[in-house]
């Protein structure tokens, strides 16, 4: 992984920021993509005096909102200051959207393996099927959801995956990228007094998200998988996606943790699990393996 570049050796025409700066350059998007938004959204009551999102209205604005002008902040810059073709961040290669909707499918199954195998394992109790079937309005606040998924795990994908990814790849190289994107993306999705194995499924998301779009060639696959784990996690079981509780019923079975933190993630909700950390790992492995000649 000594390569210096990932998805297209198309040059730069403008500034290229150093490798050490690259990381605080990134967490300054995203800091001002929270704070200039919030004054406007808590006069609104959709967020808390902690920047959390309050209630389902809350949190589209909080998907929409502060990841789509993170978004808009990157593609400023790529475009005004690198000057760079946006087939050098990955959004590059042959059918976009199909690639995007394979994606999208695989990050279902592989949420709904994490769970599955978390259940197996007595890590839930068994409740209701499919509640959210009985009501229109559930389903319609489900699409909605998975729109706004889009934004914020396609968003991210761009900045983590596409971004920085490649942006540190072209200053030392994709070993180093993966450990700088992997070490921004724990930071970011770390919070006070989080356990260490929650940490821990964060470093193995990301590693295993950069090496899909290195080995892909492009960020379209990695994107729609993104989506997929977040929005069906977010409204298929009645569980925690990240620590954040989704206000709707169960689309597939609503389920109710049991048994040690470890098992079930506790408040973070499945990623938190030893289990997820292990199907990671797992995929990580498989990612690593030799290409065919």
């Amino acid at each position: 992984m000594t390569s210096k570049t990932i998805f297209s050796t198309e040059p730069h025409k403008g500034w290229l920021p150093w490798g050490i700066l690259a990381p605080f350059l990134f967490i300054a998007f995203v800091i001002a993509s929270v704070l200039l938004p919030s004054p406007g959204l808590r006069s609104l009551g959709l967020e808390d005096a902690e920047g959390g999102p309050i209630g389902l209205n809350g949190m589209y604005a909080f998907l929409v909102v502060a990841f789509g002008l993170n978004g808009l902040m990157v593609l400023a810059w790529i475009w005004l200051v690198e000057r760079r073709p946006l087939s050098t961040v990955g959004l590059t290669g042959p059918a976009p959207l199909t690639t995007l909707l394979r994606g999208l499918l695989i990050g279902c199954v592989t949420i709904s393996a994490v769970v599955a195998s978390i259940g197996f394992a007595g890590g839930y109790q068994v409740g209701e099927f499919g509640p959210a079937l009985s009501s229109p309005s559930a389903l319609g606040s489900m699409v909605l959801l998975l729109l706004c998924f889009a934004i914020q795990a396609g968003v991210e994908e761009f900045m983590f995956r596409g971004w920085l990814l490649s942006v540190v790849t072209r200053k030392w190289g994709q070993l180093a990228a993966v450990v700088v994107t992997t070490l921004v993306f724990t930071f970011l999705h770390w919070s006070p007094g989080q356990a260490w194995p929650d940490m821990l499924s964060s470093v193995l998301f990301s590693v295993f998200a950069c090496l899909w779009a290195i080995r892909a060639g492009n960020i379209w696959g990695v994107m729609g998988w993104h989506i997929g784990w977040n929005w069906l996690l977010s409204i298929g079981f009645e569980l925690p996606v990240t620590g954040f509780v989704i206000d709707l019923p169960a689309l597939i079975v609503r389920l109710i943790p049991q048994g040690s933190d470890r098992l079930t993630g506790g408040d973070v909700g499945p990623e938190g699990s030893w289990i997820c950390s292990v199907l990671l790992l797992i995929g990580i492995v498989f990612l690593l393996r030799p290409r065919k000649a």
